[in-house]
């Protein structure tokens, strides 16, 4: 249970003061009777406003098709931002809407978003293990041998003292391949092919953990709902 008004707020609606004359207006309801104070107690899954279902109540979980030329940030200084993309009222959620993990400005693809901080930390950590799937266009052709080298698990990148993990890569075409990998290093993907002479043209992420894009199109987003994680 939770007081009215600052669920309402939490969630992006309104302020706690709007609540009331949400309230008011009589166009707050609980299992279909109508609501006469903001501050009372209430089941955020039987509340109903102008008659629909609030959006997300137990936190949002949300897939993105992010284009090119956006980043992941909320400083606008850096040209558009991902949450251009998405709706007002999720940017004014408590907790703030974030992306978990991020795309660089010139990588497309699949990057999910929530105001669900645990989910951030379970798809981002070190021990967690997800598998990220990127396809990525080079500027030359291909040799078989970065199957194996990537492979290895003792691929080193530039300023680093780790090596990274096992990737796992298939050849698509002469210049195209699809990189699987689990950690989510400062632009990985890129540097792992510049450490063998390549340069990646274009980068676009298929796959995070259980999620794939499908058929969502560029700039589009889609609820995922969390009772299914």
């Amino acid at each position: 249970m939770r007081r009215l008004d600052q669920l309402l707020s939490s969630l992006g609606y309104c302020s706690r003061r709007e609540a009331v004359a949400l309230v008011k207006a009589k166009r707050v309801k609980q299992n279909d009777i109508v609501l006469t104070k903001a501050d009372q107690k209430v089941d955020p899954h039987a509340i109903t406003l102008d008659g629909e279902p609030l959006e997300a109540p137990d936190g949002l979980l949300a897939m993105l098709h992010k284009p090119v030329g956006y980043v992941c940030t909320h400083n606008d200084g850096e040209g558009p931002t991902i949450y251009e993309l998405l709706p007002d009222q999720w940017l004014r959620r408590n907790p703030a809407v974030t992306s978990v993990g991020r795309l660089d400005k010139d990588t497309s693809g699949l990057l999910l978003v929530t105001d669900i901080g645990s989910l951030v930390h379970r798809f981002t950590s070190p021990k967690a293990d997800v598998e990220k799937v990127y396809l990525a266009e080079l500027d030359r052709e291909l040799d078989p041998q970065l199957v194996e080298i990537f492979a290895r698990g003792d691929l080193m990148l530039r300023g680093e003292d780790k090596p990274c993990l096992p990737a796992r890569l298939e050849i698509v075409s002469s210049q195209t391949a699809r990189l699987t990998i689990t950690e989510g290093r400062y632009h990985q993907v890129r540097r792992m092919f510049a450490s063998q002479g390549w340069h990646v043209e274009k980068l676009h992420r298929e796959r995070f953990g259980p999620h794939d894009l499908g058929d969502l199109a560029e700039g589009e987003w889609r609820l995922i709902p969390v009772d299914t994680l």
